[in-house]
């Protein structure tokens, strides 16, 4: 079974609740950075019996799925004992004896459609161009210190064909223009969006998912965002915002990264 199968093996056991499917896909020391929950197998079996025990079933569509060496990058949209519908990243990371070792994600709520008419799951799902996989990481790497982290914002054009971008953030419109509109407008209500620090850069052909940590508007802020890469140019854009939780709430102690 691939580390892809085995990932949504294990989010589907929250449809089923099927606890001993669950604990044969996690090694048992299983590190949980989603900070709502306790780490370690058990916490995780926990879970899946509370939502089979729920009056309303939990519902798991997976839209994308990515893997990356020991690691497996998921798109799913959510729906836990009917309490609405979220889209989120999941991070699996397998160990030596394919045994699901660590987790991590962000989660929103879904939204009404961005100014494009776009969503935060539609868009091509077509993997392609697995011989550029390092290629693309490298471009992303590149991008987010240039400009993300704003060292070489004048290099901004040079990563997008022209206005070519399609654009999946709630809030932002088609194009480069649309990036910069939106910009312009969190600058005139003073807040600001900063990436401070790249945890991790996944990828596979043409997809590259990255997880920073940053704030936004003053808050801290976990950032994950999706690319895909067409000609060595960024040509679309997913992404999942979360502010991370005040570390008095946490039920582990992981971290969010």
């Amino acid at each position: 079974m691939t580390n892809i199968k085995k990932s949504i093996e294990l989010i589907n056991t929250f449809i089923s609740g099927d606890t001993k499917k669950a604990s044969s896909l996690l090694a048992k020391d299983y590190i949980q950075h989603n900070l709502a929950y306790g780490t370690g197998s058990d916490a995780f079996i926990s879970s899946v019996s509370y939502l089979a025990s729920a009056p309303i079933k939990t519902t798991v569509k997976n839209i994308r799925a990515f893997e990356d060496g020991d690691k497996v990058f998921l798109h799913t949209v959510y729906n836990f004992a009917g309490t609405g519908e979220q889209v989120a990243f999941d991070i699996f990371r397998f160990n030596e004896d394919g045994k699901i070792a660590e987790h991590w994600d962000n989660l929103a709520k879904i939204s009404e459609p961005n100014p494009s008419g776009r969503t935060q799951i539609d868009g091509t799902t077509e993997l392609k161009d697995l011989d550029k996989t390092e290629d693309n990481r490298e471009l992303i790497k590149n991008f987010l210190y240039d400009v993300m982290q704003g060292n070489n914002p004048s290099k901004t054009p040079d990563y997008f064909d022209g206005d070519t971008y399609i654009q999946h953030n709630t809030h932002i419109a088609d194009g480069l223009s649309g990036l910069g509109t939106a910009l312009e407008n969190f600058a005139k209500q003073g807040i600001n969006m900063v990436y401070t620090k790249i945890h991790q850069v996944l990828a596979q052909g043409n997809f590259v998912l990255a997880v920073s940590e940053g704030t936004f508007g003053g808050s801290p802020t976990s950032y994950y965002d999706l690319w895909r890469i067409e000609n060595g140019k960024i040509i679309e854009h997913w992404d999942i915002m979360e502010t991370i939780a005040d570390k008095s709430t946490w039920q582990n102690q992981n971290g969010k990264f």
